[in-house]
């Protein structure tokens, strides 16, 4: 495959893994659909955690880098993540926390701007992994852009609603998340340009790539789970979980008799 259709590749991917989660997300925050986010939240934490143990962490290990070195990258991965969101600077903030510190209705910290600071950090990383998974094989990098626009959606919602709870208009809200994932495309196309040089990065940049997928899931999603404990709720839960993890494979599986 030439560099330019890679390149095609990797922009329209960051692309639909930004503007289209934005996109969802809007219709399902704007739609006020309440019910619908936990259900997207499940499969999103199946997605997720199926992508970086089924897709990336392999692929990452088939780069002939050292087991070693790569499960450092992600331990190193997954401290950083966790320093990054103490900060304030990577994490979304969901609505509950927010709630939890008065943010909605006196945005003690947690301001719209701050949340798009955040969001456009993020994007910018989801990007860069994009990138670096599409450098490995393109197969990979499909996986990896629709596990990104899986986890995306719901705490896109969440950005939605805080927004808007912060005074924003719906239609504003809407712009500045657009504007925002525009830093997918930049982190994209500004990794396949320095990847290029530096190719023996890839695995260890996938060790990252897991991590952040592994940390979204059990860091910000999963706890938000167990505040319905009911047995019937759970048990969709585990289901929907399931189906993300089972939806990945079976992208890979698809996607392996084509590529």
């Amino acid at each position: 495959m030439t560099q330019l259709p890679l390149l095609l590749l990797i922009v329209l991917s960051s692309l639909l893994g930004g503007v289209l989660s934005v996109l969802a997300a809007a219709f399902f925050a704007f739609s006020a659909r309440a019910a619908w986010i936990p259900l997207l939240v499940s499969y999103a934490i199946g997605a997720l955690l199926g992508a970086g143990f089924l897709e990336i962490l392999p692929h990452a290990l088939e780069q002939g880098a050292s087991a070693e070195g790569v499960m450092i990258a992600v331990l190193l991965g997954i401290l950083g993540f966790f320093v990054l969101e103490k900060l304030v600077i990577w994490r979304h903030c969901h609505s509950e926390a927010c709630e939890a510190h008065g943010a909605p209705s006196h945005d003690h910290g947690r301001s719209g701007l701050m949340i798009m600071v955040g969001d456009t950090f993020h994007n910018f990383v989801d990007g860069v992994i994009i990138a670096g998974a599409f450098l490995s094989s393109v197969e990979l990098g499909i996986i990896t852009a629709l596990a990104i626009i899986a986890h995306e959606i719901p705490q896109e919602v969440g950005d939605f609603m805080i927004l808007l709870h912060s005074g924003y208009r719906k239609r504003t809200a809407l712009m500045f998340n657009l504007v925002s994932s525009a830093a997918t495309l930049v982190g994209g196309v500004v990794a396949y340009f320095a990847l290029q040089s530096a190719t023996s990065l890839i695995p260890y940049l996938l060790g990252v790539a897991a991590a952040s997928m592994i940390y979204v899931a059990v860091a910000d999603l999963i706890p938000g789970l167990h505040k319905q404990p009911e047995i019937h709720i759970t048990a969709q839960q585990v289901s929907l979980i399931g189906a993300g993890v089972a939806s990945i494979w079976l992208i890979e599986r698809l996607l392996g008799s084509l590529v």
